[in-house]
């Protein structure tokens, strides 16, 4: 077997700046910034309306900017959880087999750069291009609280925001795996898009359709145990996982994710804001599963590119 000359990650910085720069010039990466933009300034516009009357009454004023809608503007959350998995997409579905089509490929890879290089390349720059988009939206959030509210965020809203801004970005980042598992598994890029598309609109859409129906038929009756397993269920969507984890660091009040019995509210207060470590724990398997999720779907792409053939 023939031993790998220099480092393994030879490469790696310039397959991430080229990929950088595709984005920063790509069509594609600026509609997708024009349009959560636009969306997410509306429902900003309409949360900053309601909550003027609030003023000084509520410590997490920033936070109810991520969660509050009016009709018929939903909530800057109901606006992220549907565009940020488009946005990971719409990145991922073309990574691979758009070398394929132009038949640059085979040019790259004569190269001192190895395959795993280039898909960690790849990642990284979706990655990196995906942080730079969301930690623009996040301050232009920041900076409308300010500017509307003209209240200046504390501490631990600044901590919860950046802790829903990690959340997003796994979420992304997973989605962009799909893509990138497509784009091997297929040549044409219209059927890798179709296909993440397709388990986007699965999981979001249908899964909790399903989840409930299996939850019915395997409870035997037992409303409790069907309630449970729902959730348990339920919680195979990465949508699920996204919203219950945004929801627990948006909203400090939140207790628990899953079946909470009358025993276990004895002595809580209800109402009061639960400590951001103790929200962060709340979240925990909720962040396993996506890195889970993300590492499996990496390790897959990984696989099937490994076994691709490459022809020059």
């Amino acid at each position: 077997m023939n031993k790998r000359e220099g480092s393994a990650l030879t490469g790696l910085k310039v397959v991430w700046l080229k990929e950088m720069q595709d984005y920063a010039g790509n069509i594609r990466m600026i509609v997708l910034m024009l349009l959560i933009v636009l969306t997410a300034g509306a429902s900003m516009y309409v949360a900053a309306q309601t909550l003027r009357t609030y003023v000084g009454e509520d410590s997490f004023m920033l936070l109810n900017l991520f969660t509050i809608g009016k009709d018929p503007i939903p909530s800057f959350l109901s606006f992220i959880s549907f565009l940020v998995p488009l946005t990971g997409i719409a990145l991922g579905f073309d990574a691979i087999n758009s070398e394929y089509q132009n038949r640059t490929l085979g040019r790259i890879l004569s190269q001192p750069i190895y395959r795993d290089v280039l898909l960690f390349g790849k990642a990284f720059g979706a990655v990196s291009a995906m942080a730079v988009m969301l930690l623009a939206l996040w301050l232009l959030v920041i900076g409308c609280a300010m500017f509307f509210l003209g209240v200046p965020p504390s501490g631990e809203q600044i901590a919860r925001a950046m802790a829903f801004y990690v959340v997003t970005l796994l979420y992304s980042l997973l989605w962009y795996m799909v893509g990138m598992a497509a784009s091997i598994m297929f040549r044409q890029s219209a059927v890798s898009a179709l296909l993440a598309i397709a388990l986007w609109l699965f999981f979001m859409i249908f899964w909790p359709m399903i989840a409930q129906l299996l939850a019915y038929a395997l409870g035997g009756g037992d409303s409790f145990t069907t309630a449970k397993l729902e959730v348990v269920l339920g919680r195979v969507s990465p949508y699920r996982l996204y919203v219950e984890s945004a929801l627990a660091i948006l909203n400090p009040s939140t207790r628990s994710l899953g079946i909470v019995l009358f025993s276990q509210l004895q002595g809580a207060i209800m109402g009061s804001a639960l400590p951001f470590g103790q929200s962060m724990l709340l979240i925990w398997p909720h962040l396993t599963a996506f890195l889970a999720t993300i590492i499996l779907l990496f390790s897959l792409a990984y696989v099937l590119f490994q076994r691709k053939e490459i022809r020059m």
